[in-house]
């Protein structure tokens, strides 16, 4: 595996050889910032837990340079931050039990940069040896720019990937911005209750971001209650934690697609619902 940039390497916590490690992957997520995986993608990191069968494998784009800090970490620099990132994406790799975890050590402005091709050159290489069936990343609604450039490399390194190559889903997942808005119909509403101990376990071990006075811990545990609560009007809770997902299959399943029609798409079937519902109760 020649992953492009200085640093990037491949943490396996149970010590198997890379590319056996890789090979058993069944499930991948694909995140820009250390601790993402942990809030948009536990559906995949829960599936294979304890599973001898399913197999989770992280990728983390970013090197963690521009993290936010505050307390002990407040006089960090940069490359103290990369550091305490990198050790906090092992440690939670380790209490996932992950097949693997790569670090791609990539600054976000590169992650942001269509005209730079080694990011989705490593991607590649990485599916393509992982060959997972199912991909989490980032939902291109989502309010972060790092977080939309890592999803289009994605979708870019899938679609040069030959067919067999893909996996059967692409799912566009919550970090920043939810996707409560999406009508039900389009939502994938993944249901990770149970394992409270282990989802608080996998956040809790980014201690550099939760100190500060950004809970991402406990925020995202409670979009995940908040969203069984509310997912249905005249349902009662058939579960206690909801992750939404948008299915960005589609721009892997035809390559002509485009990737701004299919948002687009979203947001019209949510304001076409918006206003149905207004005209027919207001009787306009």
């Amino acid at each position: 595996m020649n992953l492009r940039k200085d640093g990037a390497e491949i943490f396996v916590p149970d010590g198997t050889a890379v590319e056996e490690a890789l090979a058993r992957t069944t499930h991948m997520g694909i995140g820009a910032h250390q601790d993402d995986l942990e809030i948009m993608a536990h559906h995949g990191i829960l599936t294979c837990f304890g599973s001898d069968d399913n197999w989770f494998c992280g990728v983390t784009c970013t090197n963690g340079s521009g993290s936010p800090r505050d307390d002990l970490y407040g006089d960090y620099s940069d490359e103290d931050m990369q550091v305490v990132r990198r050790a906090e994406q092992k440690k939670a790799a380790y209490v996932g039990e992950y097949a693997a975890q790569a670090l791609l050590n990539y600054p976000s402005s590169e992650l942001k940069d269509a005209d730079n091709h080694d990011p989705v050159e490593d991607l590649k290489e990485l599916i393509d040896a992982a060959r997972p069936q199912y991909i989490y990343t980032h939902n291109l609604a989502d309010k972060h720019d790092t977080h939309v450039g890592v999803t289009l490399r994605t979708v870019q390194a899938l679609r040069e990937l030959p067919e067999e190559a893909r996996p059967e889903a692409l799912y566009g997942c919550e970090v920043w911005r939810d996707l409560d808005w999406m009508i039900d119909e389009d939502k994938v509403a993944f249901d990770v209750h149970g394992h409270e101990n282990l989802a608080a376990a996998l956040l809790g071990v980014f201690d550099s971001q939760d100190c500060g006075g950004n809970r991402y811990d406990l925020a995202s545990l409670g979009r995940r209650r908040a969203h069984a609560t509310y997912f249905a009007t005249h349902d009662v809770e058939v579960t206690d934690a909801l992750i939404f997902a948008m299915d960005l299959t589609p721009l892997i399943a035809d390559e002509s697609l485009s990737i701004s029609d299919h948002v687009q798409a979203h947001i019209d079937r949510f304001a076409e619902e918006v206003m149905d519902r207004i005209a027919r109760i207001s009787g306009a």
